[in-house]
């Protein structure tokens, strides 16, 4: 039976990243070494504690300034760290071909407000799109592989769970959903995506 649901993930799924280049921006802007925001960033934990929703822009910039002794304008900081997204152009094809089938499609995505605002603030056409649900781990406060994400996007699909089919760049994510009941696959190119969904009896026309 196809997937009554596909979730996308977001980063390296349907755009692909770059953290060197924001920790280079960010370090442009604040006047620090971009090795020592890289440390802050993710060693110290403040882009965790920011997906996670446990601390907000205002948070993770007062901790930020205090930690690598710098002072900076905290918009500058957040388009600084959050200019690093490139559109994969090769899923255009398969989004298009999944609205066309009529297969509702969703995000689930370990992410945080800026970098979402950012991505949804007019430059990607595709969006919010037909998105829908959008689940977002800082809005949500849980973050795959935990359990809590999963059951909270089933819910919001509203199909039960072994009819959602998800696509995450991470196998731990992918492992993550399988435990939850989805029918999940690593994702490493659209090309390889088009033919699991065939598997799954849903053809693209591609």
């Amino acid at each position: 039976m196809p997937p009554a649901f596909i979730y996308f993930d977001l980063g390296n799924v349907l755009f692909s990243f770059d953290r060197d280049r924001a920790f280079r921006q960010m370090a442009a802007v604040c006047g620090a070494d971009p090795e020592a925001v890289r440390r802050c960033v993710m060693d110290d934990g403040l882009q965790h504690d920011l997906e996670h929703g446990l601390v907000d822009w205002a948070g993770f910039h007062a901790s930020f300034s205090t930690r690598t002794g710098t002072t900076s304008a905290a918009d500058l900081l957040a388009h600084a760290a959050s200019d690093m997204f490139s559109l994969r152009h090769d899923m255009l094809p398969v989004i298009a071909g999944l609205t066309r089938a009529g297969v509702r499609t969703g995000i689930l995505s370990n992410t945080c407000g800026p970098h979402w605002d950012h991505l949804v603030a007019g430059r990607y056409a595709i969006l919010p799109g037909r998105f829908d649900p959008i689940v977002l781990s800082h809005e949500v406060r849980s973050m795959k592989p935990a359990a809590p994400i999963y059951e909270q996007a089933a819910r919001r699909a509203g199909v039960p769970a072994a009819h959602i089919f998800f696509c995450d760049d991470r196998p731990e994510n992918v492992a993550g959903a399988t435990a939850a009941g989805w029918d999940a696959v690593l994702f490493t190119t659209a090309a390889r995506l088009v033919d699991d969904l065939a598997r799954r009896g849903v053809n693209l026309g591609l």
